[in-house]
């Protein structure tokens, strides 16, 4: 029995473009109880990173297969096919990388071997979407000699962030400064030189503040304004708004505003309805905030962006967005006024009427979310940064 363990150094979320590094240890372990026990071997192990992409069949209608190029038996045990088993389509790998070749290991002896790969910048975000879903995963295979192949899986996370993949390293030490008494080999100085761009990139975007302002208003005159400070968010803020219902002419009753995603199939990939297909837009609500307002004169509200959550993006396939979704209820009667009047000559008793005819109307805002370090993601919903298989 061997036993394969994979530790990713950084845990398992990562920026495109990024360099992924994976401790794989081989151990042949040595049971307490044991009174004998004899050495095993390992023919081969190699590692792979793959995208796997996957649609729902009523929703997305998506082109045959391309016949003409070959595929490799499924079938067989022997060869390393990363993503043998898996659902949907691999749409992205990197090229294979061998760990080891005729590895022995006596009895509790273990060792450990690198892999380091590049996130493909090109890729799509990892997403699990209710019409697509872009799943990637880092695959280890070993075997046995004359046996079949055993593969290991660590699941990634990977997020996007759109224009670094037009940029290039510099190459000059003038522009890229690095400290004579540090050893660092040149991938380590393109990880820490695209980690930090990429962090100057989502300050820069994301701190810019200013005062928006809208008007909303239904057929019948003003209800109020709406005011936010920046349209560009990161995973993990908060969205902020205020909402100033003191100049309406239409009073509001209640008001409710919720974040959602929408994830949208793109025209030429839709199924039709008449066939059978289901919508090919869907939305997701990760906050909402309601309120009932009548005779308030200002308010305002804060939604957390969900660090697990997925930045807006855009493929060949699908897009995903963002919005602010508001469903504001007004009444039909001008001048409401559902409060006791002040000066009484004698005690009376006031009740608020059983019935208030109201119009609903709802509002869209388009909001811009983008990417955050990966550390910080890393702390939403923890994944195992280690994974172990027994062959």
């Amino acid at each position: 029995m061997i036993e394969v363990v994979a530790e990713l150094s950084r845990g398992p979320v990562f920026l495109a473009g990024e360099a992924l590094e994976c401790v794989v240890t081989v151990t042949n372990p040595l049971p307490p109880t044991a009174t004998s026990a004899s050495s095993e071997a390992l023919a081969w192990a190699s590692a792979q990173i793959h995208c796997q992409f996957h649609a729902s069949e009523s929703r997305v209608a998506l082109p045959p297969p391309d016949s003409n190029q070959p595929e490799v038996q499924p079938e067989s045990q022997t060869v390393f096919l990363p993503h043998r088993g898996e659902r949907g389509q691999c749409i992205l790998s990197t090229p294979p990388k061998i760990l080891f070749c005729d590895l022995r290991l006596e009895p509790g002896e273990s060792k450990s071997y690198s892999y380091s790969e590049v996130l493909p910048i090109e890729g799509p975000p990892s997403f699990r979407g209710q019409s697509v879903k872009y799943v990637y995963k880092l695959t280890i295979g070993c075997q046995r000699v004359n046996s079949p192949i055993t593969l290991l899986r660590v699941p990634l996370r990977v997020l996007v962030l759109t224009g670094l993949q037009d940029l290039r390293f510099p190459q000059d030490e003038a522009v890229a400064p690095s400290s004579p008494f540090l050893e660092e080999d040149e991938g380590g100085k393109k990880d820490s030189w695209l980690a930090e761009l990429a962090g100057e990139r989502l300050m820069a975007a994301t701190s810019c503040r200013s005062l928006h302002l809208y008007n909303i208003s239904d057929g019948r005159g003003k209800v109020g304004t709406f005011g936010i400070f920046k349209s560009v968010y990161r995973l993990g803020e908060d969205v902020v708004g205020t909402l100033d219902l003191g100049e309406g002419t239409v009073a509001c009753l209640q008001f409710s505003v919720s974040l959602q995603t929408e994830e949208r199939v793109q025209p030429e990939y839709q199924r039709r309805r008449g066939a059978g297909g289901a919508p090919s837009v869907s939305h997701v609500t990760h906050a909402r905030h309601q309120e009932s307002c009548l005779h308030t004169t200002r308010t305002s509200f804060s939604l957390p962006i969900p660090l697990s959550s997925t930045p807006g993006f855009y493929t060949a396939i699908v897009s995903l967005k963002w919005r602010l979704h508001f469903e504001f209820v007004t009444s039909r009667e001008p001048g409401l006024v559902l409060l006791p009047p002040m000066e009484q000559s004698e005690p009376a008793t006031w009740t608020g009427p059983e019935q208030v005819p109201v119009d609903t109307f709802s509002w869209d805002l388009p909001i811009k979310v983008l990417p955050t370090s990966p550390t910080l993601a890393s702390y939403a919903a923890p994944g195992p940064s280690t994974s172990t298989i027994t062959i």
